[in-house]
């Protein structure tokens, strides 16, 4: 926990706050240990991400909370097809690219690669740049600076339009991979710490944890944790690739010849150096599972960190480290549903909050809701077809709901 005050200390300096602020920032992160995970690397007003703010606004407010802190995850690709996603921002019912990029600077491209420069446009699929009034008016608000990715250049704005229209006394503080990435490799320059002694070690906590994630997608859970990559992602120009743990070795797959040493001074190098990122599973290790913070996420969340906690436990274990063991099976609340909690039916939050006259009188409107009235259908839920396969393996009896253990037939 000291670890992660001192990095949101510092990502808060990095932001342009005082140190004082960057202090406080720190202090009520140790008092009120939550971080909001859910709307990733997305402008404030992409509806995703604005309800969720929302929502988190109307718990930090009830609570007189000064510091919205959330994980800002930047190892995202953009979404060019379904034009949604990091690179885009729907106005007035137009889809508009925010940087104005071609389809080949998109597709397949990592939104934290630092191959800019970034220059917001908010662009129709004629190239056309603010092609309506709603996008004139959100262009002159957006810094004109270029940026050297496209998730720094969104988190500079959402700080900018945090400030402009967000007129409440809680202070946005984002975390990227980046900080991340800092925060990972303080644990494994301190040669004592669980991380660097245990998990990364000789290697064998690692490979018990990425054996257990292969046993898990060979059963009824498969799909909520995939083995996309072995802890760690390789950072290109263009994109980040996944890695493969083998003999202490993390090799790039494909055509790349990139490889890593796996031990604890390597790693921590190669993080400084921006070479390498953490992968979601380790990034929720130094944010959440050891520091003992609450996390809160998507509906998947809610079943995929679970499950992270409990591949945790079996590298814990395997570390024979029970003290630590204990303290995690006596954490009985760290994660919440906490992401498109608030979802309106045909929202677009820029004219809503046009509309309501501002972000105040929005929240009195949110805050005299029910959440039947305020979250929409819940097709996050009923419509994802990962849920609908736990449903019916839970129908089956496959997996069945032991104390406070969920176990699965032949496990």
């Amino acid at each position: 926990m000291d670890l992660l005050r001192k990095s949101v200390e510092n990502a808060a300096r990095r932001s342009g706050f005082g140190d004082e602020e960057a202090q406080r920032a720190g202090r009520e992160l140790v008092a009120s240990p939550v971080l909001q995970t859910g709307p990733h690397c997305l402008l404030l007003f992409e509806p995703d991400a604005f309800y969720t703010h929302l929502f988190s606004l109307l718990g930090l407010q009830a609570q007189k909370r000064e510091w919205h802190i959330t994980y800002f995850v930047s190892t995202t690709t953009f979404k060019e097809t379904a034009k949604k996603g990091a690179g885009w921002l729907r106005l007035e019912d137009t889809p508009l690219n925010l940087f104005g990029l071609p389809r080949s600077r998109m597709d397949g491209c990592s939104i934290g690669c630092l191959n800019g420069p970034y220059r917001f446009a908010l662009s129709n699929a004629k190239g056309e740049a603010a092609p309506n009034a709603s996008a004139a008016r959100l262009l002159a608000e957006l810094p004109s600076d270029t940026f050297p990715s496209a998730a720094e250049a969104i988190k500079t704005a959402n700080q900018v339009l945090w400030h402009r229209r967000f007129s409440t006394q809680v202070k946005l503080l984002q975390l990227d991979d980046f900080d991340i990435a800092d925060l990972i490799a303080d644990h494994l320059e301190e040669a004592g710490s669980w991380m660097s002694a245990h998990f990364i070690g000789d290697g064998a906590v690692a490979e018990s944890i990425l054996n257990a994630i292969d046993r898990l997608n060979a059963g009824p859970w498969v799909g909520w944790i995939r083995r996309t990559t072995d802890l760690f992602w390789r950072v290109e120009k263009d994109r980040v690739v996944p890695l493969r743990l083998q003999d202490s070795i993390l090799r790039a797959s494909g055509s790349s010849n990139f490889e890593l040493k796996f031990n604890p001074n390597e790693l921590a190098a190669a993080l400084r150096q921006r070479a390498i990122l953490p992968s979601l599973f380790v990034a929720f290790l130094v944010t959440s599972i050891l520091p003992g913070v609450r996390v809160l996420g998507g509906c998947r969340q809610t079943v995929y960190f679970p499950l992270m906690r409990y591949l945790t436990s079996i590298g814990v274990e395997r570390s024979g480290d029970l003290s630590l063991l204990k303290a995690l099976e006596e954490d009985d609340r760290p994660g919440l549903w906490g992401h498109r909690v608030l979802k309106p039916d045909n929202s677009d939050p820029f004219q809503e909050i046009e509309r309501a006259g501002g972000v105040s009188p929005l929240l009195s409107k949110y805050a005299d809701s029910s959440l039947a009235q305020s979250s929409g259908d819940f097709a996050s839920f009923t419509k994802d077809p990962i849920w609908a396969e736990l449903s019916g393996h839970i129908a089956a009896g496959t997996i069945t709901r032991t104390s406070n253990e969920w176990e699965w037939s032949g496990s």
